[in-house]
């Protein structure tokens, strides 16, 4: 279940200072699994190493976002946004991408299935 004071800044929708109480309480595990943040503006967000199994993503706006060695295991991106993201690592096992788009995003390493990629929708991305 997500921490909701975590889900609460992040809510607030300013990058500049989430990335900055990342950088403040780098040990510090972001839980944001099963949370519904759809239709959220979440561009430029760091996000890496967070708990994302379940999160609801849909419609959303993360591109830019650095998603590096973030776990996705079910998630909801269906029609989200991941232009330029780093999704280097990640784990996105069971995740919906259904018409997410994928256009310049980093996805190596990333555990993603050849079916997955064929529901999204991408101009180039860096494998």
């Amino acid at each position: 279940m997500a921490n909701q004071e975590q889900l609460d800044l992040l809510q607030q929708g300013i990058p500049k200072t989430w990335n900055r109480w990342r950088l403040v309480h780098p040990d510090l595990l972001v839980d944001l699994d099963t949370a519904d943040v759809s239709g959220w503006h979440l561009g430029s967000f760091d996000l890496s190493n967070a708990h994302l199994s379940g999160v609801d993503l849909t419609n959303t706006d993360v591109n830019n976002a650095n998603f590096h060695h973030a776990i996705l295991i079910g998630a909801n991106l269906s029609d989200a946004n991941f232009a330029g993201a780093d999704l280097s690592a990640a784990d996105l096992s069971g995740a919906n991408l259904s018409q997410t788009y994928l256009g310049g995003a980093n996805l190596r390493g990333t555990i993603i299935t050849v079916d997955q990629l064929k529901q999204s929708r991408f101009a180039r991305k860096r494998l």
